[in-house]
């Protein structure tokens, strides 16, 4: 309750610059097709593999800080071995490196080959526990934004249903939700960042 008032005058504020200084529209126009009552009961089972997602992420953040803590330096130079590690992840695969909101746009309209999602996937979730575990933050809500659409393009190549581009979104906001545990703040973030209407009930499952 004490932050209410602050959060809407800074959400006023942005939308109203936001119009001055970029286009109007979502940041990723997205439509995707109304769904199925089978479509809903994927979104469960993609709901899962997010929380299971978000779950690893989370723990292994632990593990690798506890690592951290246990290395014979002192922590100033931990934000060289973060770096070191993004760099070595920049040079496999250097789309993640970066705020990735083109990577993002690519990821939820489905444009990105199986290979080149997985590898975003994997690539981007180990910087981001380094980083984060060294001290090196570069950002959360892009590259969880990232993985979770990345886990969903994966899935989109084995999930039924003729919209590919509805998992790409559905798991980004279960991967951001799970791992901020905050599913509703994930869900309308996810709307309103595409204003995609068709999208909200299976966001909601």
């Amino acid at each position: 309750p004490r932050s209410l008032l602050r959060v809407a005058v800074a959400c006023a504020t942005a939308g109203f610059t936001r119009s001055l200084l970029m286009e109007s529209g979502p940041l990723f126009p997205l439509q995707t097709l109304a769904p199925g009552p089978m479509t809903l009961v994927w979104c469960v089972v993609a709901g899962v593999l997010c929380g299971a997602l978000a779950a690893s992420l989370s723990l292994s953040l632990y593990k690798v800080e506890d690592c951290f803590g246990k290395l014979p330096l002192h922590w100033m130079w931990w934000p060289a071995i973060g770096g070191l590690a993004v760099g070595l992840g920049g040079w496999l695969q250097p789309r993640a490196l970066g705020v990735g909101y083109d990577v993002i746009g690519d990821l939820l309209g489905n444009r990105l080959a199986l290979g080149v999602a997985l590898a975003l996937l994997a690539v981007k979730a180990v910087i981001w526990v380094i980083a984060l575990a060294s001290g090196t933050s570069g950002g959360v809500l892009a590259p969880l934004l990232m993985m979770g659409a990345g886990l969903g393009v994966v899935l989109s190549h084995g999930f039924p249903g003729s919209d590919p581009m509805l998992w790409p979104l559905v798991c980004m906001a279960a991967t951001l939700g799970g791992t901020m545990r905050a599913p509703l703040t994930a869900t309308l973030f996810a709307f309103g960042l595409t204003h995609d209407s068709n999208a909200l009930l299976p966001l909601l499952a």
